[in-house]
């Protein structure tokens, strides 16, 4: 083997000894499809399914209230078996696994007004689109069998939508997951590889040294070797598999191992991006790192205020909305930040402005902490 700065004799007397073996293909990453990543994330990883969790309980357990006597009816039992909060715990789960949140309203034959509302699943959903993009109506797929839900006469859907923006669609929402695939496929291919060198109870790959004295491997000896070598040695269900050795092959371990490369720190900051993909501070879920807040507290309010009560909000005007356009009137809905525990020390702060605040009525100081009026005379200030 000549080497670029040798010459002459010199290069004649080297020979090849070693055989090196490399393990650092192209990277393989997952699909990016919701069920892809309901499969991968929910089902498989913990701190996905941990996430999902708490952003859905949390945002289901803020209640929502309207004016509008039968909407109140809606959302407290929407159907005779389900309570308003699991209704609402579904759809926030499925809208952030897969970006897209679907309502439909149970109607009776001949009646407007809807009886009940029942979430359906993203993944059985297939819109219909006109010739302008507008979407016409959706087609439910179950077991083989297709279900039309068109508008009716008036132009009103009744399935609701609820999505995460998505720039390259004008019709389905953004996962917040599909941001996050790298470290989620990154979090679970290094715990396969974990589990596969425990399995294996050895070292991980590194070198083959072979000959003395100048002797070296034939074209047809190599190329077995190495054919051996990624058929029973390569990937992560082999990860520290031990190598049968003979005919003067010796094994020296490479600089590139699990421990050297430190998978638990890689795993944490996996851990670490997919928590905030899905909007929750890594401190509540004891991720080891750098905490951007200063204790818990502080975490767990950026957390209803950052994530739970956007995705309420946002969910809580859609419902609205749409109800007006079955009921025919203005219909409002809202949550009710007063029974959220969470908040209550922002609460008892701005009470304890609005006490000092001697320049302003009653009537004002309950207009700012969202209390409604009340009959009869009051006093000027309080």
């Amino acid at each position: 083997m000549k080497l670029p700065w040798m010459k002459g004799e010199e290069a004649k007397s080297v020979s090849p000894m070693m055989v090196a073996l490399s393990q650092l293909g192209s990277a393989r990453w997952g699909a990016r499809s919701s069920e892809a990543l309901m499969r991968d994330g929910y089902l498989r990883n913990a701190v996905v399914y941990r996430c999902v969790r708490m952003v859905a309980e949390a945002a289901a357990s803020v209640p929502l209230v309207s004016g509008h006597e039968e909407t109140a009816r809606l959302l407290a039992r929407p159907m005779p078996d389900e309570a308003g909060p699991g209704m609402l715990e579904t759809l926030y789960s499925h809208l952030q696994l897969s970006g897209n949140g679907y309502l439909e309203a149970i109607r009776l034959e001949g009646e407007q007004a809807p009886k009940g509302l029942q979430v359906l699943r993203p993944e059985r959903m297939k819109p219909l689109v006109d010739t302008r993009g507008w979407i016409t109506g959706w087609i439910y797929m179950v077991e083989g069998r297709e279900r039309r839900i068109l508008r009716d006469e008036t132009g009103w859907s009744p399935v609701l939508h609820v999505k995460c923006f998505h720039p390259a669609s004008d019709v389905a929402g953004l996962p917040p997951l599909a941001a996050a695939r790298q470290a989620l496929d990154l979090h679970n291919g290094s715990a396969d590889w974990a589990k596969a060198l425990i399995d294996n109870s050895a070292k991980p790959s590194g070198a083959l040294v072979y000959g003395r004295d100048g002797a070296r491997l034939t074209d047809e000896q190599f190329d077995r070797l190495k054919r051996e070598l990624e058929t029973a040695h390569a990937g992560a269900d082999n990860a520290g598999r031990p190598l049968l050795l003979e005919g003067g092959l010796d094994w020296k371990p490479m600089s590139l191992s699990p421990a050297e490369m430190d998978f638990r720190e890689a795993r944490n900051g996996a851990a670490r991006e997919i928590a905030l993909a899905l909007g929750v501070p890594p401190q509540l879920l004891g991720i080891p790192g750098d905490n951007t807040y200063a204790n818990y507290k502080e975490a767990n309010l950026a957390f209803w205020r950052m994530t739970v009560l956007p995705l309420v909000n946002k969910t809580a005007a859609g419902i609205g909305l749409w109800l007006s356009g079955c009921f025919e009137e203005e219909v409002s809905v809202g949550p009710n930040l007063d029974a959220v525990p969470a908040l209550s020390v922002e609460r008892e702060a701005l009470w304890s402005r609005l006490e000092a605040a001697s320049f302003m009525s009653v009537a004002e100081k309950r207009a700012l902490a969202g209390l409604p009026e009340l009959d009869g005379p009051l006093p000027e200030t309080a």
